[in-house]
């Protein structure tokens, strides 16, 4: 069903006759003949009947012209919805992100975002990392903002592209005055003295449950280093795990960036970690290879993209960013 059929329809309706119709289009009576024949064909049924007063239009006719032309005024409506869409006046971005992340992240970027495109509906999936890459895979989500684990422990799915913003290292928590900690050396560049692992292997550690992101790279790091402490707790919150090192109960791993989340409450001491045993993870922004983005999409990575981009390259060009992060299909 096309506009030209409706028209074609209706003029033949108001003139009661191909051949008048066929002159008010300025098309051959022939050509509209056939265009009749073939949506009556297509719908088997009859669109017209003959009177002595020339062609009448079935109930199917009428109901045809009524429902063709509701289905024409919404496909316009569509096209100027789309329209909008396409000039960001409208339309939604579903995000997948960690409970902790969004936390973390949002209160800093969504602000902003809702200021630069207030008709934009935001809608955030919160869930674990493992549950995210599920969600981003089947087309759930537009994309994900996630950690990694170093590689090859953890790489993205074939049909996951996974684009890295940041790289956070994870601290030791300690109570303060830990006696352990006491020949920690400050390396230059390093916020954190840096503490050897290995006097550690004996003493109590709190972690996070298994199954969590921050407990695989923590199995990691003490796998590396060829320890095997005693684990006297674990918890779902990481936070948790850091105030119980805090206040003595044991020392834990902490993602750098998550000590922002909570400043001043319960502190401990933290220490950096040798870079041998690989005591970080890598976030960044997951999207499907074959998936669509769309630009209210795009716009919230490009901005998110900015907060981490070096302080003299704040002030990026919009095209030359989106170019960046977007490049055109090579095909």
């Amino acid at each position: 069903m096309t506009d030209k059929e409706l028209l074609y329809i209706r003029a033949v309706a108001e003139e009661r006759s191909i051949s008048k119709a066929a002159q008010k289009l300025f098309i051959t009576q022939p050509s509209l003949s056939q265009c009749i024949q073939r949506i009556e064909n297509t719908l088997g049924t009859r669109l017209f009947t003959r009177t002595s007063s020339g062609l009448t239009l079935t109930y199917a006719g009428e109901r045809y012209c009524q429902i063709a032309g509701q289905i024409l005024r919404i496909y316009n409506d569509f096209e100027l919805e789309v329209s909008d869409i396409n000039n960001l006046k409208k339309g939604r971005v579903t995000i997948g992100i960690t409970t902790y992340m969004s936390t973390y992240f949002l209160p800093s970027i969504l602000p902003a975002f809702h200021r630069l495109y207030p008709n934009i509906e935001v809608y955030v999936l919160e869930e674990t990392s493992t549950q995210l890459e599920r969600d981003l895979g089947s087309g759930r989500l537009d994309f994900a903002l996630s950690h990694l684990s170093p590689p090859p422990e953890n790489v993205p799915a074939d049909n996951v592209e996974f684009r890295p913003l940041h790289q956070d290292p994870f601290v030791l928590t300690v109570p303060p005055g830990h006696p352990l900690c006491r020949d920690a050396v400050q390396y230059p560049g390093e916020e954190f003295p840096r503490i050897d692992l290995l006097r550690f292997a004996q003493e109590p550690f709190v972690m996070v449950t298994r199954g969590q992101r921050i407990r695989k790279i923590s199995d990691m790091i003490l796998g590396k280093a060829q320890i095997n402490p005693p684990i006297v707790l674990s918890t779902k919150s990481f936070e948790t795990a850091r105030r119980l090192a805090a206040q003595g109960m044991g020392v834990t791993f902490t993602p750098r960036q998550y000590l922002d989340i909570f400043p001043g409450h319960y502190p401990g001491e933290y220490y950096c970690i040798d870079p041998l045993y690989h005591p970080y993870w890598t976030l960044g922004i997951g999207v499907l290879k074959s998936g669509y983005l769309s630009r209210a999409a795009q716009s919230l990575i490009e901005m998110i993209c900015g907060m981490f981009a070096d302080k003299s390259q704040q002030n990026y060009d919009h095209e030359e960013m989106e170019e960046k992060l977007f490049p055109p299909s090579s095909s």
